[in-house]
C-alpha cells in the first residue's frame, strides 16, 4: 500500500507543475534560446519573481518538448531553488519522479541529493540524511566525480552536526582539494566548515588561519557570498580566545547578511555567542535578550544543537539570581524539551550514518583493496607496458608543452607589439565588387565605424538581427558588407572586437588581470564563460590564463 501511495503521490506532484504549464506557450523571442541563456536570465531576475517565472517555465517546457531528461530534472531543480519554502519539497519530489523515469543513476542520485539539501536547509537532519544515503546508493554506481564529492560534502555536514569533528574535518579536506578548481562556492563552503571543525576540536589558531584564508580566497575568486560566514566563524572563535568585545563586534557585523539569507541556524548560534560574550563580561542583563532570541528561533523553527542547550541553562541561572521561580520553571521545561529532541535525533542520525554510510564506505574500500591485490598477481606485464606507454606519453606531452609555450610566447609578443588593438583593418577593394547600392554600402560602413568606436559590441546576446534593426538595413546586406569589408563572418567579427577590447584593458589595468574567466566574460559581454574562453583561444592562439600570467611577469607596470 505504501509503494502504491508514493507512486500516486509522485504522479500528482509531476502533474502539478504540468498543470501550471498548461496553456503556456514559449514566446517567439525565447523559442531559439539555449538552456544556459534561460537559466542565466532566471538567475538575474531573482528579485522579480513574475519575470523570472517566464524563464523558469520556458526552460521546463522546452526540456519537456525535447524529451531531454537531464534538462527536465534541471528544470525542476530550478523551481526547487527559486520557489517559496512551502513548495520546495513539492518540486523536489517532481524532480525525483522525472529523474527516475530517465533510469540514469547520476540524475536520480543528484535529485535525491537536492531534496536532502532542502531538508538540511530546514534543519530537518533526519530527513536530510535519509535522502543523502539514497543519493549515495545511486551515485556510487556512477563515475561522476563531482556528485561523489557533493555527497561527501553533505555527509560531512551531518558528521559535523553529530560532533564527529575529526571525521567531518577529514571529509571536508578531501572536498577542498577537489572543489578548489571545480566550484568556487563549494570550495569556500568547505573551507568555512574546516574552520568550524578546528574551533570545535580546540585548535583556535588554525581556525583563525582558515577564516583568514577563506576571506582571501573569496577576494581572489571574486566571490563574496561567504564573507559574512568567515567573519561569523571568527567572531565565535574570538569568544573561545577570551576576546569577548571582538567576538561581539564580529558576530554583530556578520548577522545582517546571514539573516538576509534566512539562515536561522547560524543566526541562532550568533545570538548565543553574543549572549555568552556579554555573560563573560559580567553583563547578564545585556546577555539575556540574545539568549531569548535563540529561544524564539527554537519555538519558530525547532532548531537546537548540543552547545545551544547551555542557552537555557544560562537563562535559568539568570532568573534564579532574580528569584523568579515562574520563569525558572518555564525555561526548565524548554531545556527538557530541547534535550529530548536532541536525544532522539542524535541516536537516529548516529546509528544510520555509521551503519549505512561509514560501513558501506569501509566495505567498498575493502573490496577495492582486495580487487587490487588480486589484479597484481596477473598484471606484471600490463604494469610494465603501461609504464613504458606513460613514459613516452610524458615525453610527447613535454614536447607539446614546450612547443605550445614557444608558440604562445610568440603570439603573446605579437599581440603586445600592436599599438592599437581595437583598430579595425578595412579592406581596400573595388566598390563595385558587391551587388549593393554604393550609398547603402557607405551608410552601413559609416554606422559600423561608429558601432566600433562607441564599443556597442560589448552588448550581451548581440545578434545580426538586432544590429540590422539598429542600422535600419537587412540581414543579407549587413552580413555581406561585414564579410566583404571586415573579412569575417558576423559572429567572428563581434567576438574579435570583444577580445581586442579585453586585451586592450588588460594591458593597462592591473586590477582586471585578477578577474576570473567568468568576470572577464561579463566584462566583454559574452553570454557564457565557455564561449569567452573559446573566442579568446581562437583569436589569440593561447588560453586566457597564459596571456594574463605573461602580462603580470613581463609587463608588471603597464
Amino acid at each position: 500500500m505504501i509503494k502504491i501511495y508514493l507512486f500516486i503521490l509522485s504522479l500528482c506532484l509531476g502533474n502539478q507543475v504540468c498543470a501550471q504549464q498548461n496553456g503556456f506557450k514559449i514566446p517567439d523571442t525565447l523559442r531559439n534560446k539555449n538552456y544556459d541563456y534561460l537559466f542565466e536570465r532566471a538567475e538575474d531576475l531573482e528579485k522579480d519573481s513574475v519575470k523570472q517565472s517566464l524563464y523558469l517555465r520556458t526552460f521546463l517546457l522546452k526540456a519537456t518538448a525535447e524529451k531531454n531528461s537531464e534538462e527536465i530534472v534541471n528544470g525542476y531543480k530550478n523551481y526547487v531553488h527559486y520557489s517559496p519554502e512551502n513548495l520546495k519539497l513539492v518540486y523536489a519530489d517532481s524532480m525525483i519522479y522525472a529523474a527516475k523515469k530517465s533510469g540514469d543513476n547520476a540524475l536520480i542520485g543528484s535529485a535525491y541529493l537536492s531534496k536532502g539539501i532542502v531538508y538540511y536547509a530546514q534543519k530537518k537532519h533526519n530527513y536530510a540524511l535519509n535522502n543523502y544515503l539514497i543519493a549515495n546508493n545511486f551515485i556510487s554506481k556512477t563515475n561522476d566525480t563531482y556528485l561523489i564529492y557533493k555527497v561527501k560534502y553533505n555527509i560531512a555536514n551531518i558528521k559535523y552536526y553529530l560532533r564527529f569533528y575529526d571525521e567531518a574535518l577529514s571529509l571536508f579536506q578531501e572536498c577542498i582539494t577537489y572543489f578548489k578548481d571545480e566550484n568556487a562556492r563549494a570550495y569556500l563552503n568547505s573551507l568555512h566548515l574546516i574552520g568550524l571543525c578546528y574551533n570545535k576540536i580546540g585548535n583556535y589558531g588554525l581556525c583563525s588561519e582558515t577564516n583568514e584564508k577563506g576571506l582571501a580566497e573569496g577576494k581572489r575568486l571574486a566571490n563574496n557570498e561567504m564573507e559574512s560566514y568567515f567573519i561569523h566563524s571568527e567572531g565565535i572563535n574570538q569568544y573561545f580566545k577570551n576576546n569577548y568585545a571582538t567576538a561581539i563586534k564580529k558576530i554583530t557585523y556578520s548577522l545582517p547578511a546571514i539573516k538576509e539569507n534566512e539562515d536561522f541556524a547560524n543566526e541562532s548560534v550568533g545570538y548565543f555567542y553574543i549572549g555568552k560574550s556579554y555573560w563573560a563580561l559580567k553583563k547578564p542583563k545585556m546577555a539575556l535578550p540574545y539568549f531569548r532570541k535563540v529561544d524564539v528561533i527554537f519555538d519558530a523553527k525547532g532548531y537546537i544543537r548540543p552547545d545551544l542547550l547551555e542557552n537555557y541553562e544560562l537563562i535559568i541561572r539568570y532568573y534564579k539570581s532574580e528569584d523568579n521561580l515562574k520563569a525558572q520553571l518555564h525555561y526548565i521545561g524548554k531545556l527538557l524539551k530541547a534535550d529530548s529532541i536532541l536525544d532522539h535525533k542524535y541516536q537516529y542520525l548516529s546509528s544510520r550514518i555509521h551503519k549505512e554510510y561509514d560501513t558501506k564506505e569501509i566495505l567498498s574500500e575493502k573490496k577495492n583493496i582486495k580487487n587490487q591485490l588480486d589484479k597484481r598477481k596477473h598484471n606484471d606485464f600490463i604494469f610494465i607496458t603501461v609504464i613504458i606507454f606513460l613514459f613516452f606519453s610524458i615525453l610527447l606531452l613535454a614536447y607539446r608543452h614546450i612547443r605550445n609555450k614557444s608558440m604562445y610566447r610568440q603570439k603573446f609578443e605579437e599581440l603586445m607589439k600592436k599599438s592599437q588593438v581595437l583598430k579595425v583593418q578595412v579592406k581596400n577593394i573595388n566598390k563595385g565588387a558587391l551587388d549593393i547600392n554604393e550609398d547603402t554600402v557607405a551608410s552601413v560602413l559609416k554606422q559600423l565605424e561608429k558601432f566600433e568606436k562607441d564599443k556597442k559590441f560589448l552588448e550581451k546576446d548581440l545578434t545580426l538581427a538586432k544590429l540590422t534593426v539598429a542600422f535600419d538595413s537587412n540581414t543579407k546586406y549587413l552580413s555581406q558588407i561585414i564579410y566583404h569589408y571586415r573579412e569575417k563572418k558576423f559572429t567572428e567579427y563581434i567576438n574579435d572586437l570583444k577580445i581586442d577590447y579585453l586585451i586592450s584593458i588588460l594591458k593597462i589595468d592591473k586590477r582586471i588581470r585578477n578577474y576570473t574567466n567568468k568576470a572577464l566574460a561579463e566584462e566583454a559581454g559574452f553570454s557564457s564563460t565557455q564561449r569567452f574562453a573559446n573566442a579568446f583561444l581562437t583569436k589569440t592562439g593561447m588560453p586566457t590564463s597564459y596571456f594574463i600570467e605573461e602580462l603580470k611577469k613581463s609587463y608588471p607596470t603597464l
